[in-house]
C-alpha cells in the first residue's frame, strides 16, 4: 500500500466525523444567528404546524390530516408573507458576517472611556450614538455610510468634543471596532419598524435597533431629551440603564477577558 491509499485509508475514518463537524458547526452558526433576532417567531409558528402534523398522523386523524395538506401551503405562503421583515434582516445578517470571526474584543479601558463619556454627555443633555461592530461587518455593509474615517485611539475628550458641541459630526454615529474608533458622522440607513417601543423615541434610538435588528452590532444611545443611557444589541432596547449595568453587559458581549485587564493592570 502505496503513501496515497494509506491517506485514502485514513481519510475514510474521519470523513464521517468531518462531516458531522462541519455540519454541527453550520446548524451552531444558524441558530446563533436565528436566536439573536425576531426571525424565532418564523420558527414557532413552523414547530405548531409541525406539532400538529404529528398528532394527526400518530392518532390516524384522517379529516385533520386532510385539511392540514390542504391549508400548509397556504400557510407557509402567509408566514413568509407576514415575516418578510425578519427573514429579511435574517438573511441580512448572514450575508454580512463573518463567520470564521467568533466575536470582537475589546479592550477594558475603551469601554470605560466610553462610559465616562457617556455620563458626562448624560449629565449635559447632549445625544451620542456609538455603534461596536461584532462579526457583522459594518464598514463594508449598506447598512451604515462611513462619513469621517478617524481610526484614532478612543478617548473620552474626543467623544465629548464629538458629541457635545453642534459641530457637523454631532448628528450622526461613531463606529468603533477593534478598540479603534474607526469613523464619525456614520448614517445608519436601517431605522427600526418596532412599534412596541415608546412612540417618544427619536431618530437616535430608533436607528440604534433598527441597525441591531439587521446586524449583531451593540449600540449605546444617550438621549438628549432625558439624559437616559440606553444599550441596544440582539433586536432589542434596553432602556435607561446603570453604567455598572451597561459596564457588565459590554464586557460580556465584547469578549472583553480577565487577561485583557490583567495586561492593563
Amino acid at each position: 500500500m502505496n503513501v496515497f491509499d494509506k491517506l485514502l485509508y485514513i481519510y475514510d475514518y474521519i470523513r464521517p466525523l468531518l462531516d458531522i463537524g462541519i455540519l454541527a458547526f453550520i446548524f451552531f452558526k444558524v441558530y446563533e444567528f436565528i436566536s439573536k433576532t425576531n426571525s424565532m417567531q418564523i420558527i414557532k409558528a413552523l414547530v405548531v404546524i409541525g406539532v400538529f402534523y404529528v398528532v394527526a398522523v400518530l392518532l390516524k386523524l384522517s379529516t385533520l390530516l386532510w385539511l392540514i395538506n390542504i391549508i400548509v401551503p397556504g400557510l407557509v405562503i402567509a408566514i413568509v408573507v407576514i415575516f418578510q421583515p425578519e427573514i429579511r434582516k435574517l438573511f441580512l445578517r448572514l450575508g454580512q458576517s463573518n463567520w470564521s470571526k467568533f466575536g470582537s474584543r475589546l479592550e477594558n479601558t475603551s469601554i470605560e472611556e466610553i462610559l465616562e463619556a457617556a455620563e458626562w454627555l448624560a449629565k449635559e443633555k447632549r445625544g451620542m450614538l456609538v455603534v461596536f461592530e461584532r462579526q457583522s461587518q459594518l464598514e463594508t455593509s449598506t447598512l451604515v455610510r462611513l462619513d469621517t474615517i478617524l481610526n484614532a485611539d478612543i478617548s473620552k475628550e474626543l467623544l465629548q468634543t464629538i458629541f457635545a458641541t453642534d459641530t457637523p459630526l454631532h448628528d450622526g454615529a461613531c463606529l468603533v471596532k477593534d478598540g479603534k474608533l474607526v469613523a464619525a458622522n456614520c448614517y445608519i440607513n436601517s431605522l427600526s419598524e418596532d412599534y412596541s417601543i415608546k412612540q417618544s423615541f427619536g431618530t437616535r434610538h430608533r436607528a440604534a435597533l433598527g441597525l441591531c435588528e439587521a446586524s449583531d452590532a451593540v449600540a449605546l444611545i444617550v438621549s438628549e431629551e432625558t439624559g437616559a443611557i440606553s444599550l441596544a444589541y440582539d433586536s432589542k432596547l434596553n432602556y435607561d440603564l446603570k453604567i455598572t449595568e451597561i459596564t457588565k453587559i459590554l464586557e460580556s458581549i465584547l469578549k472583553v477577558t480577565e487577561e485583557v485587564k490583567k495586561e492593563e493592570n
